[in-house]
């Protein structure tokens, strides 16, 4: 079992640039899911490029700048330049998928989504595995309880004054 084990740990290891791609790619897609299941402007196919993308283009930075980087010859390049042009990106992104109508505006949370999933991708392709997806799960849990508080139009919490008053106000 030993054997197998330590097997599984040195492949896990050798191939860990393509592990980074796969888990990029699983993560945007059930964001994706999410947001098309709920018939939102960008979905399954959107976030998984969005989020494989970005992870490509981090590995690519970092990967880079240590094969071309020549510490003894003063030649230093900053991996994280590449990942600064992938927030500019998404935000490029974001605001193709903002509407406005009227006095509403419509896609802010696909906005908002398109720019996490960049995150993903970037944390994913830095090789952040644990705190990535550790976010993911805490902000699924928390929108699934937003979901709840929507789905009951409990938008505010209120004090009880601040309650009366607007009882007064409706009378």
């Amino acid at each position: 079992m030993t054997h197998y084990i330590n097997g599984l740990t040195d492949f896990f290891w050798q191939h860990d640039i393509y592990f980074r791609i796969v888990v990029s790619a699983v993560l945007g897609f059930i964001i994706g899911w999410d947001r098309s299941s709920k018939n939102k402007p960008a979905g399954l196919k959107t976030y998984t490029y969005v989020s494989v993308a970005c992870t490509l283009i981090t590995i690519v930075s970092i990967e880079g700048a240590d094969m071309l980087s020549q510490p003894d010859s003063g030649k230093m390049m900053d991996p994280l330049r590449l990942a600064a042009q992938i927030v500019s990106g998404l935000g490029f992104l974001g605001a193709g998928v903002i509407l406005k109508d009227g006095l509403r505006v419509k896609g802010l949370t696909s906005a908002a989504m398109i720019f996490y999933v960049g995150g993903i991708g970037i944390g994913i392709g830095a090789g952040f595995y644990s705190i990535v997806i550790f976010a993911t799960i805490v902000t699924f849990i928390m929108t699934r309880i937003g979901n709840f508080f929507e789905e009951r139009e409990i938008k505010g919490m209120s004090l009880p004054k601040l309650r009366k008053k607007n009882e007064e106000k409706e009378d």
